[in-house]
């Protein structure tokens, strides 16, 4: 057992000590035979008064006389009491005193009784204090050691003897490394030194503290010290006191951890940054190697059946050494658990599992008995396996090693191991649904966008579009160019009120309905008629019957629709709500033209009206929506502006013509969805086209043939000139019959295509049938269709006209192909 706690009576804050205390001497029959001053200063009695009375008479009163009687004989049977008496003082007030009294033998055998006394409060504290010390030292669980000035121990409680595995006697005067793990005392004593010199206490320090008995074994604890002085400030020493925190350490730094999962673990919806993340959150501070198994649908961003298994992919591996990532399978690998192992098991039963301890001749605990014994020869020792599950799928699993800690894993890591992994696997979930949405969003813009704009004589194009939304990839706004007859162009942009995949669907409808409008060759101004019209049809479908909302609804649109002929140069514009297009010159000047403002589409029963420009070959139009020019850190005009910077730069390329405007006006994340459309101006050579008026007789079809050959001619297409001779003939002659006897039109262009086209002012169309054998005629439309790639009528405001294709590779093979169709069809 441990020697008492060394007495404090001759100590400072002793109250019995002799310069502090007041002290009387009694002989044997209680006369008071010494007195000294502090005694006087106590009981207020000068030695003269005191001297040779008998204490009893007047320095006790009556009613404590029995207690008195009670102190003297313990003192006879004891040789000696300590305790606490009230005493009388001389103004008659009670002064209550903490005595101890002792026997003293004079010569001659005569006995004597020396008191001393102190306040009966300053008693009590000191008994406190020595009640406390004593208690520090044998019952307190707190280790605490006093350290000499060169950190050799001088005393240890029995709480810091039991922590170091070694009797408290036998650590006296031993060093802090004889029984502490190397690497932990180095800290530990340079602390205590800087303690000694500066005088600065520690406090709540928490450090590595292993033990040489157990060095495998993890141990925290917190440190706080103080230097000891005696009365002089000199030096004595410096104690500790030291508490084993290893399990609040260990709940923290796993608290810790799982906060560490929640803040860097789905940073973004990616599933492999996801599952990278989640393995390296877990190396080192739960595991010296993690690797991370999606089942190999979820790593596609598909959900799996119940129950289901099968090959997995490796998404994700670390660890602390390099070559444990040698016996592991690499990242992207696709691969089968083999059933022996307990990643099979966990996949099975959707359970973890807990292996603490490793033997190879148990089992296997990597694909191949190569493996697993590579893998022990590292120092792999213990294993955690945890399924990945999210709302009731699995989704793959987490294996934890470790080889590089000493300590196996243990309960408490398992029950940190699945709360870990059921949080990454909400992140991986999230991905993998985003995943699969993304590729649903693609899928529908694919659908939805053109994916690539065709080529066109009329125009040189380049484009930009951002959705609002980045996570579907798709907006309510759209852009297209579209081919038309006579070497035309429909460029188009649009706005649907909205944003995400409602406002895409309905884009969609519109961009199908622009593209239908602009095959049957209506005006701007009628397009837009009938897209307000589409749009009205819409809102009546979204709105429900009962009257109640049923989500987001699409109300409404804007869009510009221009037409731009390469042949006269002229554009022709309307537009329905929507921003004005800006003109750029080959001299770099910007303008935006006053164009009728039509109303927004949706509100039904109002006209829209056309603008026609004249365009300049090499003029540049930019035709966007309202995302690019208004933003919250601008205007509408301050928008426009930099628009026109951006786009006053005539000898940049058209994509480097986007780049400089995006760059100018969004920023990294716009709020609106953003169209942007460019498109350079072409014309087409006058020699490229050639146009005569022929007056409305019955000789009109061959002097039709006629400059159609010499046409053909000189362009070099004379491989062309029988078959484009019988069509135009074919037009002429319908022209003839049933335009109303004024004159007609004949234009042939040859641009990527021959072009033949016949008007007159009749609003008639003509319709393709198929003649019977007895019928004389209506043939004529069914030779035009074979003999052509496409054929159609646009109506003009002052009649129509009817056009033919036909591809410039035309060769000697079409000419017999055109001579036996004409020959069958008579």
């Amino acid at each position: 057992m441990d020697a008492p706690a060394p007495g404090l009576g001759e100590g400072p804050e002793d109250p019995f000590a002799l310069h502090h205390s007041a002290s009387a001497v009694l002989d044997d029959h209680g006369r008071v035979v010494g007195w000294s001053e502090r005694a006087q200063e106590h009981l207020g009695y000068p030695p003269e008064e005191v001297l040779g009375r008998a204490a009893i008479e007047f320095l006790f009163d009556a009613g404590d006389r029995e207690a008195v009687l009670d102190a003297v004989a313990a003192c006879e049977r004891d040789r000696g009491w300590s305790g606490v008496l009230p005493l009388l003082h001389r103004s008659g007030r009670r002064v209550e005193l903490g005595f101890r009294a002792r026997a003293v033998i004079r010569a001659g055998s005569a006995r004597e009784w020396f008191l001393v006394a102190a306040p009966a409060q300053e008693v009590l504290r000191w008994e406190t204090d020595r009640s406390v010390l004593d208690g520090l030292f044998r019952r307190s669980p707190i280790g605490l050691s006093v350290h000499a000035p060169d950190l050799s121990l001088l005393r240890v409680n029995r709480a810091l003897a039991r922590f170091a595995q070694l009797p408290a006697a036998e650590m006296r005067g031993r060093r802090i490394g004889e029984f502490l793990y190397g690497p932990d005392v180095e800290p530990i004593e340079t602390r205590l030194r800087r303690v000694l010199e500066t005088g600065e206490p520690l406090i709540f320090t928490d450090q590595s503290c292993r033990t040489r008995s157990d060095p495998g074994r993890e141990r925290v604890v917190s440190v706080s010290a103080f230097r000891i002085e005696d009365p002089g400030g000199g030096i004595l020493g410096v104690t500790q006191l030291v508490e084993d925190v290893t399990d609040r350490y260990r709940a923290r730094r796993r608290l810790a951890l799982l906060n560490r999962t929640s803040a860097r673990i789905g940073t973004t919806l990616d599933l492999g940054q996801t599952t990278r993340e989640l393995a390296d959150v877990a190396v080192p501070d739960l595991a010296d190697t993690v690797s991370v198994d999606l089942l190999e649908p979820v790593a596609r961003g598909e959900e799996t059946a119940e129950g289901a298994s099968g090959p997995v992919r490796r998404m994700a591996v670390h660890s602390v050494a390099a070559e444990a990532l040698q016996v592991m399978y690499s990242a992207g690998e696709v691969f089968h658990f083999d059933p022996r192992t307990p990643q099979a098991r966990c996949l099975a039963e959707q359970q973890p599992i807990l292996e603490p301890v490793l033997r190879s001749s148990l089992g296997w605990y990597f694909q191949d008995p190569e493996r697993t014994q590579r893998a022990l020869g590292l120092g792999a020792h213990s294993l955690i396996v945890v399924p990945l599950t999210a709302r009731g799928l699995l989704l793959g699993l987490l294996s934890l090693w470790r080889a590089e800690r000493p300590e196996p894993f243990e309960e408490d890591d398992l029950t940190l191991a699945e709360e870990f992994a059921s949080r990454a696997a909400l992140c991986i979930d999230n991905a993998r649904r985003y995943t699969q949405q993304h590729q649903a969003a693609l899928t529908l813009q694919r659908s939805l966008l053109p994916r690539e704009l065709p080529e066109h004589s009329a125009v040189e194009v380049a484009h930009r579009y951002l959705p609002a939304d980045p996570a579907t990839g798709v907006g309510g706004d759209w852009f297209d160019v579209i081919p038309l007859s006579g070497a035309r162009v429909a460029l188009v942009v649009g706005d649907v009120v909205g944003h995400g995949l409602h406002a895409a669907a309905t884009m969609g409808r519109l961009r199908t309905a622009v593209h239908t409008l602009a095959n049957l060759d209506y005006a701007p101004d009628e397009v837009l008629s009938h897209l307000d019209d589409l749009v009205n049809r819409l809102a009546d479908e979204q709105e429900p019957a009962d009257g109640r909302s049923q989500g987001q609804q699409i109300v409404g649109a804007t869009c510009l629709y221009a037409v731009y002929d390469p042949t006269s140069r002229r554009c022709t514009l309307a537009r329905a709500g929507h921003l004005p297009p800006a003109v750029v010159t080959s001299d770099g000047t910007v303008s935006l033209p006053d164009l009728p403002q039509g109303p927004p589409l949706g509100l039904g029963g109002l006209p829209f009206e056309s603008a026609e420009l004249e365009l300049a070959e090499g003029s540049l139009l930019a035709l966007y929506t309202n995302g690019l020019v208004e933003a919250r850190s601008h205007d509408l005009e301050e928008g426009l502006e930099r628009l026109r910077e951006a786009l006053s730069w005539p000898s940049r390329s058209l994509e480097e013509t986007c780049t400089a405007v995006q760059n100018a006006l969004l920023p990294d994340h716009p709020r609106d969805d953003v169209a942007l459309l460019l498109a350079r101006t072409r014309v087409l050579a006058p020699e490229q086209v050639a146009s005569w008026e022929l007056p409305a007789e019955p000789t009109t079809a061959a002097r039709a043939r006629e400059l159609t050959e010499a046409t053909l001619t000189r362009w070099g297409l004379e491989e062309m000139a029988f078959t484009a001779e019988l069509v135009v003939s074919e037009l002429v002659t319908n022209a003839y019959r049933y335009g109303g006897g004024t004159p007609l039109v004949l234009r042939l262009i040859r641009d990527r295509s021959l072009i033949c086209e016949v008007s007159d002012s009749s609003s008639t169309a003509p319709h393709l049938r198929r003649a019977r054998t007895t019928d004389e005629g209506g043939r004529g439309l069914f030779l035009v269709a074979q003999l052509t790639e496409r054929w159609g009528t646009r109506y003009t405001r002052d009649g129509k006209t009817v056009w033919t294709e036909f591809p410039l590779a035309t060769t000697t093979e079409g000419h017999s192909a055109a001579a036996a169709i004409f020959a069958l069809n008579g």
